[in-house]
């Protein structure tokens, strides 16, 4: 992501390469596996699913049947590519047989293009080429924006114009198009081609794709898409986006409206965009947003449901919508600097997006419930390699391969490190800065950071210290305590001389969490945190059965265990059968007759794991909420 040069933004994003992940840590060995491995699964699995037949069909060089009933799958192969533009930024020459696929792809989606610049596979096979029949269910300006922002990252991260002039030709037609003088007045059911034109602006410096993507948010809520199923909400068509105060409707098309409208805001600087999104967010925040950092808790039409409305069972959370909120959090953060952005996207990015993928890299979660209950016959028993409805794992690799754009950020007074990995992060404005950074977080409580020679210099640090540890958190320099209680950011103004040694501890120690009683599954539970990572007890870590067990005392450190490779701290907590097993037909009784807990039951220990490592060993019994 990058800014126009009249962006309003607070804070701006490094510029591509500003932060490069060490060889160890955890978020070194996550994108390695997705390089290395989730990469080289989704391109066997686009060839398996006939995504890049259904170009071929539409480039005229193969015959047969369209593979899906599906109108976005041409979005696999562009959400594919641009993971594969990010990973190549970083590995340069050392992947040639990745860059080699790439070339082999982009050709296919070229030749798939009309000579007017439309591309769609299903509208040209499956439709006859009648195009904007359906702007409501179409997702014909949904798949252009993927083919843009796939277009936009390959260009940044290889320098080639391969793709990107494939998907700069759509937008041109789509001007030509849906424009103020165009042929047609609408906007598509599935927001995303928003951040893509405007993200075409910044690369291009043409402000037609910046009008168009405001006219787009302008448009929203005139009621055109019609009183389709599931209603005008589920499109976010019931109010003007200036109206629309609440979030509802589809979880992922909300988020992804809401930083489309984000970065119109960086752009131009409105002020009712800018208080409306943040009227949205605090929406979101108050009782549509699981512990997890998951959003969306109805299964029926994909969709956020009233505040409160948390069913741990039941919760959708769908790893797209936990994406999205990323995609927007972060843009709010550079619109206002503000550090609960940052927390949210912490919160989100270890729990409701890394849950979604397995340890492996090859197989992945569409759905991300809070609780599995034994013997369940909800959805898949586990992780899939691939979905019908393909959508989350290209979307994975994408932001996992880009995850470093996340990290960082620069103003005119210095450097802003808002999440904690082992990295090398330089900024050469306003002047030469930089960090280089050890830690095990979010294992460790300690993130030591050096100031390299290169980069002595007079300018501020900022350090993001999580709201989870603002009471107690230590910081030194060169061995020298600092005050930082209660800082949102510990701002450190020197000038350097290189070599100084910042540490900042953070207290790791295991936290019990409690729920709004209005947030029904977890009245009279409690959730695990630890850093930030939140917990879960899976049925195979237990030697009692998990939803007859009660906590009974402090939680505390547990051994390390390893899954899928990784060692990972558990939190233990005292436990205690709650109940004696029912032996009646009839599952509900009289008040006060509760049976007592079995007096021959020994007292017993609940053993939990970060929940983004749930179902990587068996897929049984789990929870996040725990009774006390």
């Amino acid at each position: 992501m990058a800014l126009g040069q009249g962006a309003r933004a607070v804070l701006r994003p490094l510029p591509v390469g500003g932060v490069r992940f060490e060889d160890s840590g955890f978020w070194a060995s996550r994108v390695a596996v997705n390089a290395h491995t989730s990469l080289a699964a989704g391109y066997e699995q686009l060839h398996a699913s006939g995504v890049l037949e259904n170009l071929r069909l539409a480039a005229g060089t193969a015959q047969g049947a369209y593979h899906g009933k599906l109108p976005f799958l041409d979005t696999d192969v562009f959400k594919w590519l641009e993971a594969v533009a990010w990973h190549l930024q970083t590995a340069g020459d050392a992947a040639p047989e990745l860059a080699r696929q790439a070339d082999e792809v982009i050709a296919l989606v070229a030749a798939a293009q009309d000579p007017d610049g439309y591309l769609n596979s299903y509208v040209n096979v499956v439709r006859n080429g009648e195009r904007w029949a359906d702007l409501p269910s179409g997702h014909e300006l949904y798949c252009a924006g993927h083919l843009i922002q796939a277009g936009v990252a390959h260009r940044r991260a290889t320098g080639l114009h391969t793709l990107f002039d494939v998907a700069r030709r759509f937008a041109d037609l789509l001007v030509d198009e849906f424009g103020e003088d165009g042929r047609r007045v609408g906007y598509c059911g599935h927001p995303e081609v928003e951040t893509a034109l405007v993200e075409l602006y910044r690369e291009t410096d043409e402000r037609k794709y910046l009008d168009l993507a405001g006219r787009f948010v302008d448009l929203r809520g005139s009621g055109l898409l019609g009183d389709r199923p599931f209603g005008r909400r589920y499109f976010q068509d019931l109010q003007t986006v200036r109206e629309t105060r609440a979030l509802h409707g589809h979880a992922v098309r909300a988020l992804y409206l809401s930083a489309g409208v984000a970065d119109l805001y960086l752009e131009t600087g409105e002020s009712d965009l800018i208080e409306v999104l943040r009227a949205q967010w605090d929406d979101l925040l108050r009782g549509k947003m699981y512990v997890t950092g998951g959003t969306g808790s109805r299964h029926r039409d994909e969709a956020l449901g009233d505040a409160f409305e948390l069913p741990a069972d039941r919760a959708y959370t769908e790893t797209c919508a936990a994406i999205a909120v990323m995609q927007w959090a972060w843009r709010m953060q550079l619109a206002t600097g503000d550090a609960t952005y940052a927390d949210v996207f912490e919160r989100v990015l270890y729990n409701g997006f890394l849950a979604g993928t397995a340890l492996d890299g090859e197989h992945f979660f569409y759905v991300n419930p809070l609780q599995v209950r034994p013997d369940s016959t909800l959805g898949p028993q586990g992780r899939q390699r691939w979905f019908s409805c393909a959508c989350c794992p290209p979307n994975v690799m994408r932001t996992m391969a880009s995850l470093t754009h996340y990290f960082a950020t620069f103003d005119a007074d210095g450097l802003q490190i808002h999440q904690y990995a082992s990295a090398s992060i330089r900024a050469d404005v306003p002047a030469r800065m930089g960090v280089d950074i050890q830690t095990d977080y979010p294992f460790d409580a300690t993130v030591r950071i050096e100031i390299p020679a290169e980069c002595a210099g007079e300018w501020t640090i900022s350090l993001r210290i999580p709201d989870w540890a603002r009471a107690e958190a230590q910081l030194r320099l060169d061995g020298k305590p600092i005050d930082v209680e209660g800082q949102d950011y510990a701002r450190l103004r020197r000038d350097w001389r290189g070599g100084e040694v910042i540490e900042l501890e953070l207290p790791m120690q295991p936290r019990l969490t409690v729920a709004d009683p209005r947030v029904d599954d977890a009245r009279g539970c409690v959730a695990i945190e630890r850093g930030p990572l939140v917990y879960c007890a899976e049925q195979v870590d237990q030697d009692a059965d998990l939803d007859r067990l009660t906590l009974r005392g402090a939680a505390r450190d547990g051994e390390r265990v390893d899954i899928g490779g990784i060692p990972v701290p558990t939190v233990t907590i005292p436990a205690a059968h709650a109940e004696a097993a029912s032996t009646t037909a009839w599952p509900y009784r009289q008040a006060g007759e509760e049976p007592a807990p079995p007096t021959d039951a020994p007292p017993t220990t609940v053993t939990t794991i970060p929940y983004f490592a749930w179902a990587n060993r068996d897929y049984g019994a789990m929870r996040v909420w725990l009774r006390v």
